[in-house]
């Protein structure tokens, strides 16, 4: 059931308990993560934390927890499955779920004991009506009434030919209810799509508790631009929510300009701008930049000769030399770095580029120190998807989230490196399937392979990477098709997962349009092409539109996907 008040009916009920944290693997649970820490610190509950990337780790980890905990909050897990059925928890055993996958499960939504819905009302849910998909059980077997021996042989054929009829009218009305109740909940499960970021409802909490800090107002913003940078929300959405946002900046670092009252150097400050739309580019180079930006990439189609052209172009029409734009961004003239976004805009606007302004958020502690709120989630998401191993699985997890405390520094700087080979990778990857036309058209939908072999393949087995890969070569596929329909599709693309079990992990991303609603439909279509085919499938991942499936069996899934999306 939905939770109205999350202070009294969430934590009121969590605080004198112990308490078992069930946090996904992405940037917006790890920050609503922090948020739920600091709060628990501040009233010192007991609570363990337990680090889950699918669907498997979650009925694993509920089994060996659930004998010495009652009380599980989950993180951006569990709203779009029956948890009920997957877990089969005790009577007493209560989940808290703050998830921003949608649509959310029904059972989960009329469950009034066990399940509470920690999720922002003013989301478009579109809930069904309980008597719409709910009913209770009538016995259709009504226990024929013993007449009496005396009554008359008429009178009884009479009562029972009534009883036939109504018997026959109760059984139809109850096929159309089943017919519509599957219409109905066909309807609502088609689409998945994503509400209010995690970490903003944890924030709503500590700030309606009078318990929040400019750290959790933070962890906030890089959980709303972590779902930004992975394309989960429109951008109606990410400006209503900045808007949302920017209020609480303001009443937090708001401080009179005179001597007294001015914040100390080392303090947190965190500033709304309009920034350019570039990676990472305050520790970058540039040059680097502009190549490795999803968007200057594909709007300049920087994988040709004529695309590098155009690029050394657009510095020139900015007037910027080479040498200073291939060095550090810190090391560049200050003369340049004083008028550079307007200078890149205006050129920009030229070049067909105009959306490269964007509104967000940076922060400063110390002279050196200022991140903008992208950066913060592309080091974050490389550092929980680092490949070089160290350690066991849960290390690159919890190296993530110190990463997002502002005494860990040097974790930071370790993220922002592995980002840049991360992005290094998509872009080179993008550029040499572009080139080598791996993107083809299957009619309803674009599909891409890599193979075993490719250069960063193992990167691309990790769920995050993978879907950046898929966004960025569509956006770029989508800049250099000449095919008007093509550039409509949605794409489905594979890499190899295993290559010891012979798995490959695919994911479905919906078509690159200016109107898009970002909603995706694979996830129900993998569903049906997988019964349909009996292919050996995992449905492991949180989001249903990535998954697990045998080499051998992906040509018969890809045929019965074709002919379902006809």
């Amino acid at each position: 059931m939905f939770i109205s008040d999350c202070r009294r009916e969430f934590y009121d009920a969590i605080v004198s308990q112990r308490v078992l944290l069930l946090v996904a693997s992405d940037v917006d649970a790890l920050c609503a993560c922090k948020i739920l820490q600091a709060l628990f610190q501040c009233d010192h509950v007991q609570y363990t934390l337990v680090p889950v990337s699918g669907w498997q780790e979650l009925e694993t980890a509920f089994l060996e927890h659930k004998d010495q905990f009652k009380y599980f909050v989950l993180i951006n897990c569990g709203a779009n499955v029956d948890l009920l059925e997957i877990l089969q928890p005790e009577e007493d055993t209560y989940f808290f779920v703050c998830d921003s996958h949608r649509p959310i499960n029904v059972v989960n939504v009329y469950n009034d004991t066990q399940i509470k819905l920690l999720v922002k009302q003013d989301d478009d849910l579109d809930v069904p009506a309980y008597d719409d998909i709910f009913r209770d059980e009538e016995d259709e077997e009504e226990d024929s009434e013993n007449e009496s021996d005396g009554s008359e042989p008429s009178e009884k054929r009479r009562r029972f030919e009534e009883d036939v009829i109504e018997r026959t009218m109760k059984r139809r009305q109850r096929r159309e209810w089943e017919a519509r109740r599957r219409e109905i909940l066909f309807d609502y499960e088609q689409y998945e799509y994503h509400g209010t970021s995690s970490a903003m409802v944890m924030f709503d909490l500590a700030w309606i508790m009078s318990k929040d800090l400019n750290d959790m107002l933070w962890w906030a913003i890089v959980g709303l631009t972590d779902q930004w940078v992975q394309d989960k929300i429109t951008q109606m959405k990410y400006v209503t929510d900045i808007g949302i946002l920017q209020r609480h900046v303001s009443r937090h670092n708001h401080r009179n300009e005179d001597e007294e009252n001015s914040l100390s150097i080392d303090c947190m400050r965190i500033a709304f701008e309009y920034d350019l739309r570039l990676a990472l580019y305050q520790h970058w180079s540039l040059y680097e930049s502009l190549c490795n930006t999803s968007y200057t990439s594909a709007s300049l189609k920087l994988w040709s000769v004529q695309g590098q052209k155009r690029l050394r172009e657009f510095l020139a029409d900015m007037g910027l030399p080479l040498k200073q734009v291939k060095q550090k961004f810190n090391s560049m003239d200050m003369s340049l770095k004083e008028n550079l976004r307007e200078m890149i805009e205006e050129s920009a606007n030229k070049f067909g580029m105009k959306d490269l302004r964007v509104q967000t958020f940076s922060i400063h502690f110390g002279f050196k120190n200022k991140f903008s709120a992208s950066d913060i989630v592309y080091a974050t998401a490389s550092l929980m998807e680092n490949i070089e191993k160290e350690g066991p699985e849960t290390t690159n997890f919890i190296k993530a989230l110190d990463s997002l405390s502002r005494g860990n520094l040097d974790k930071l700087h370790q993220g922002l490196d592995l980002a840049k080979k991360q992005l290094r990778a998509i872009q080179q990857t993008v550029a040499s399937c572009i080139c080598t036309n791996l993107v083809i058209s299957q009619g309803p939908f674009l599909y891409c392979a890599l193979m075993e072999g490719t250069p960063d393949v193992k990167l691309f087995s990790k769920p995050v990477s993978l879907c950046l890969l898929s966004k960025y070569l569509l956006k770029s596929f989508v800049c250099s098709t000449k095919n008007k329909r093509c550039k409509l599709l949605p794409l489905i693309m594979a890499a190899p997962m295993d290559v010891e079990q012979g798995t490959v992990i695919m994911v479905g991303i919906p078509p690159e349009t200016e109107s898009s609603d970002k909603k995706n439909f694979f996830g129900r279509a993998f569903e049906k092409a997988a019964d349909s085919t009996n292919s050996r499938t995992l449905h492991n991942h949180f989001d249903m539109s990535i998954i697990e499936l045998k080499t051998e069996d992906r040509s018969k899934f890809l045929d019965a996907l074709i002919s379902l999306l006809s």
